[in-house]
């Protein structure tokens, strides 16, 4: 749907009527342009802005279709813009994705929003505030849209930061140990933010070349700039955070394996201390008609006192102490 539209001439914003009226004025006086916001336009609604505006067919395919990489394309009379939106949600620790895209022509510039990542409201507000910065054209729109992307970048960034602080943390605490599921769910939502980020600026930097790229003007260019520091600085942070979940995963893993060495040897030694009672147990309940150490007997007062059961339970504990205290001495229990 068609959220917003106006005319802005001299910087200042005019009711808009007519879109093709409109758009042949604003031409004929060559002063001022025509600025559509759409959201989740359906193909009807995007058809009714392209009968008026003239739109290149591949440009409006990807469009309405949405799910496109970051670009930007030049065409015949016109310039597509393609940038990839994200929302961090608090409860979930998940980053959100969407789109905005830009039309920019003759003295018109479309907008087009899929998903609810990053809304440009506040941008049509902040550059109606600043007359002088309108009056520079539709290429002003365009450093406002991908400012307002490029520094939502950087909130996102800062959320995924302070989450792998927190893994790292719990991995490396003596008494948690981390959880491989909640590093991976974190590295996959940093493969996510590199998706968005990392083809805006190799895109950016085409764009911006003075020989291959597009004339942003004097004016203009020092701000693209700015946009590009802030861009290559997230996209070093996201590179980084991606190597840290690689190690901090390692690092897990490698945990848990030494965990789990030690749980298997005290396993083993509680089994050693209980195998030599059950072994002696064993041999002396095989019930042969002549075993020694079950006939020894001595004479107390009138009767006769069989001692071997008892030398045996004694050998039996002798045997469970001595081991106890040779594993623990090694560091087994």
């Amino acid at each position: 749907m068609i959220v917003d539209k106006a005319i802005y001439r001299n910087g200042r914003r005019r009711p808009c009527g007519d879109l093709s009226d409109e758009l042949d004025a604003v031409r004929l006086r060559k002063d001022g342009f025509l600025w559509i916001g759409l959201q989740d336009p359906t193909d009807d609604e995007f058809a009714l802005v392209n009968a008026e505006l003239d739109l290149h067919p591949l440009a409006v395919e990807d469009a309405v279709k949405g799910h496109q990489r970051a670009k930007i394309e030049h065409y015949e009379s016109s310039l597509f813009v393609v940038l990839k939106t994200l929302r961090y949600i608090e409860e979930t620790s998940d980053i959100e994705t969407g789109e905005v895209m830009l039309f920019l022509g003759d003295r018109f510039v479309v907008t087009v929003r899929h998903g609810e990542g990053n809304p440009l409201a506040g941008v049509r507000q902040r550059l109606e505030a600043m007359p002088q910065r309108l009056r520079l054209g539709p290429m002003t729109v365009l450093h406002a849209v991908m400012d307002s992307v490029v520094d939502n970048y950087t909130v996102v960034d800062r959320e995924v930061r302070q989450d792998l602080e927190q893994i790292e943390e719990q991995v490396f605490a003596s008494n948690q140990g981390g959880d491989a599921n909640t590093i991976y769910r974190l590295k996959r939502e940093v493969l996510e933010f590199r998706r968005a980020s990392q083809p805006l600026a190799d895109t950016l930097a085409l764009f911006m070349d003075p020989i291959r790229g597009h004339d942003v003007g004097t004016e203009l260019r020092p701000f693209f700039r700015d946009v590009a520091d802030h861009l290559r600085l997230v996209n070093d942070h996201v590179e980084s955070y991606d190597r840290l979940l690689t190690d901090v995963l390692s690092a897990h893993l490698a945990s848990v394996g030494v965990q789990q060495n030690e749980d298997m040897r005290r396993i083993s030694a509680w089994v050693a201390m209980a195998a030599v009672p059950t072994m002696i147990a064993g041999i002396y309940g095989m019930n042969f008609e002549h075993i020694p150490e079950l006939s020894v007997s001595f004479h107390v007062g009138g009767g006769e006192f069989y001692y071997g059961y008892f030398v045996a339970i004694a050998v039996m504990a002798a045997t469970c102490i001595g081991l106890y205290r040779a594993f623990k001495r090694s560091g087994w229990l």
